[in-house]
């Protein structure tokens, strides 16, 4: 159940405790016609940045430019929680990230392991971060809506704020 107050205090610090704990969501490169897909994501808060795996020959990276941008878009298991990410993305090969995240499930993807020569990391640099925090009470819920039908007040149910951030 997201903590609504912690997305108050510190929606940054939430943000990344909820991204450790979701094992997809969907991105999209902006501007490139396609649909958004999804993708595992790979977190390093020390550089505001999300890693993804995928193969040379994706979609995703045939539609990168220079200076693209891109969203990601996640839901907590609760569906309390909604956030969509942006910030500019590249293909980088970066060994080192490769080792750092590698797991039985990411090798699943690729048939030469590490080495598999169709293998990259796509990263994203946020700064940009819009986050929705609700209640998934049934009952607040329930009261919400009737109390806003009574008084013609829009439902108390939940918290929006937006966070800008350097890389």
């Amino acid at each position: 159940m997201t903590d609504i107050a912690k997305t108050k205090a510190d929606p940054l610090q939430q943000l990344w405790d909820v991204l450790e704990h979701v094992h997809a969501g969907m991105l999209g490169v902006e501007e490139s016609g396609q649909h958004m897909q999804p993708m595992a994501p790979f977190v390093e808060k020390e550089t505001n940045s999300i890693w993804f795996y995928t193969r040379s020959d994706s979609d995703l990276v045939d539609a990168l430019r220079t200076n693209d941008r891109a969203h990601f878009c996640v839901i907590s298991k609760d569906h309390d929680y909604h956030a969509c990410l942006a910030g500019e993305i590249d293909e980088v090969k970066s060994r080192e990230h490769i080792d750092k995240y590698w797991s039985a499930p990411v090798a699943a993807w690729f048939e030469g392991g590490k080495d598999d020569p169709a293998l990259t990391m796509l990263q994203l640099k946020l700064d940009d971060v819009s986050i929705w925090a609700s209640t998934n009470s049934s009952l607040r819920f329930g009261w919400e809506i009737t109390k806003a039908n009574l008084t013609g007040k829009e439902p108390d149910l939940g918290y929006h704020t937006q966070i800008s951030l350097p890389h």
